[in-house]
């Protein structure tokens, strides 16, 4: 079996920059791009075919449903917090059933991402560093979690306090 090699990535930081929705159309393109990169570069690593997909396409609702739709962030300029945000709040508070499981697959194809922007020259080791710790964290996770599925009443804004979705 022939290992075929990712595609090159020929992007610049600013190519992920938006403020417009057209700007925004064109780095979601970008983004699959990108995506579809880290899909071959997975698959040049050695991962069965099912594993990168499921990989990219947990890297994908990090990438365009958080960084870009909510978060209004470019992917390839990462700021401290980003992945603890995502894990302990946004993606509890837009899963039905959110499950630690579930969560612990997308926290791996965080890390995965990073690394391969990494490889890529889009991110620095002392960045990837702090990413790798916040996607870490899985026993804080487990906790946000355990405490969102048992809110009653009010207690939802004590609970988003602790990990604010915004600065």
């Amino acid at each position: 079996m022939t290992v075929q090699q990712p595609p090159e990535v020929e992007f610049e930081h600013e190519d992920f920059d938006f403020a417009t929705l057209e700007e925004e159309q064109r780095v979601n393109e970008r983004c699959q791009s990108l995506l579809n990169s880290f899909y071959h570069y997975l698959l040049g690593r050695g991962e069965e075919p099912q594993a990168a997909s499921d990989l990219a396409y947990c890297a994908d609702c990090y990438l365009r449903d958080y960084l870009l739709d909510f978060a209004r962030q470019n992917v390839v300029q990462p700021v401290p917090g980003v992945v603890r945000r995502f894990a302990a709040t946004w993606f509890i508070t837009r899963t039905l059933d959110p499950d630690m499981l579930v969560l612990e697959r997308h926290l791996k194809a965080i890390r995965e991402f990073y690394l391969f922007l990494q490889s890529q020259h889009f991110i620095s080791r002392e960045e990837l560093s702090w990413i790798e710790e916040e996607a870490s964290q899985t026993g804080y996770y487990r906790q946000r979690i355990d405490e969102f599925l048992a809110i009653k009443g009010d207690e939802y804004i004590a609970w988003e306090a602790e990990c604010p979705l915004k600065d």
